[in-house]
């Protein structure tokens, strides 16, 4: 008996794999386990066994029923393979570029932030950066802030707790650690390790306790230029201003200074431009940024003499730029990741 069994799953194991179709497949397996099949077969003799022996021949025909049957099922399943691969077709190859993947893009603001510090690198500028996480003696005592001013206030400005611990980003004194404010502080730490003549634009990420909406960002970016050498003057200033948004917006683009305050300039201006081809917005004065010369207090908490130093410095608002360049209507667009809206600058 025991025999016999062998032979029929040996059998089995046999013919399966020279099955071409399912229907080869439902063949052996009724030859070996269905109602006419050879297994079956041996189960209509065991009536015929000494009684002794019945148990034993009928538990080995069940251990054979349960080897054959996920062999057929194995079977099944690798004709199934077969066909799914034949229909499929040749198995491509993987290490060849994907032809159809979409290609991706910078982000807008990127792209601005690129362009703005490439139009000042023909000017002769570099490109200098600092932390996102400031002090509060280079974000505001060093720029001339007085301790009562708004900017300073909780409310505004994002301080840490005072046991901040930061290993990499140097103090003054005992100033809290903030998220800065600005990006001037860049040029505070770029003058205390250059000292002058010192040309340099310094884009990065800037923090205020705003509230979110379509002009408004707790989060955004900022270039801040300067400029400091022997005898820079105003007209240095605008003549740069006016170079910037030209090269910005077209040869017909105006810019025009109005009187202002700022602690870290003196004087201080407000710049608005004019120029062409801004939909609604064209030949209409539009307030941009806040510019002027570098206060000598500035020069002289980085150990420069104003009687021989002087130099302009102004604050660009990078997603200001980026709005009025592509007719953006929300700030929000440009932190939503919205496919829709990033694709658009494709081929920019």
């Amino acid at each position: 008996m025991e025999d016999k069994i062998n032979a029929i799953i040996a059998r089995v194991e046999r013919e399966l794999p020279k099955a071409v179709q399912a229907s080869d497949v439902a063949a052996i397996s009724a030859s070996a386990t269905g109602p006419n099949g050879d297994l079956t077969a041996l189960m209509k003799l065991i009536p015929t066994l000494d009684k002794s022996e019945r148990p034993a021949a009928g538990k080995l025909i069940n251990a054979a029923k349960r080897k054959i049957e996920p062999m057929i099922l194995a079977a099944y399943a690798e004709i199934e393979n077969r066909k799914m691969a034949a229909a499929l077709g040749e198995k491509p190859d993987i290490s060849l570029p994907n032809i159809d993947a979409q290609r991706g893009t910078l982000h807008p603001l990127t792209l601005t932030i690129r362009k703005i510090c490439g139009i000042f690198k023909k000017a002769g500028f570099t490109v200098a950066e600092a932390g996102d996480l400031e002090t509060e003696w280079f974000c505001f005592d060093a720029l001339n802030t007085p301790a009562d001013h708004p900017a300073r206030d909780a409310q505004d400005t994002l301080f840490m707790p005072r046991e901040t611990k930061v290993a990499n980003i140097s103090k003054h004194g005992d100033e809290l650690y903030l998220l800065r404010s600005h990006t001037s502080s860049v040029q505070i730490r770029a003058m205390l390790k250059e000292g002058a003549p010192i040309r340099i634009v310094a884009p990065g990420r800037a923090f205020r306790r705003d509230t979110v909406d379509a002009t408004h960002s707790a989060n955004f970016h900022q270039i801040e230029c300067l400029y400091i050498d022997k005898n820079v003057r105003l007209t240095d200033l605008k003549a740069v201003l006016d170079y910037l948004f030209k090269s910005l917006f077209g040869n017909s683009a105006k810019t025009r200074l109005r009187p202002s305050f700022f602690p870290f300039t003196e004087p201080s201006f407000e710049v608005d431009f004019m120029t062409e081809n801004l939909g609604k917005l064209s030949n209409k004065w539009i307030e941009i940024m806040g510019c002027g010369m570098v206060d000598p207090n500035v020069l002289k908490n980085v150990g420069l003499d104003p009687e021989i130093w002087s130099g302009y410095a102004f604050g660009l608002g990078v997603e200001r730029v980026a709005m009025l360049v592509h007719s953006i209507d929300d700030i929000r667009h440009f932190y939503a990741n919205d496919v829709r809206f990033l694709k658009q600058f494709q081929n920019r």
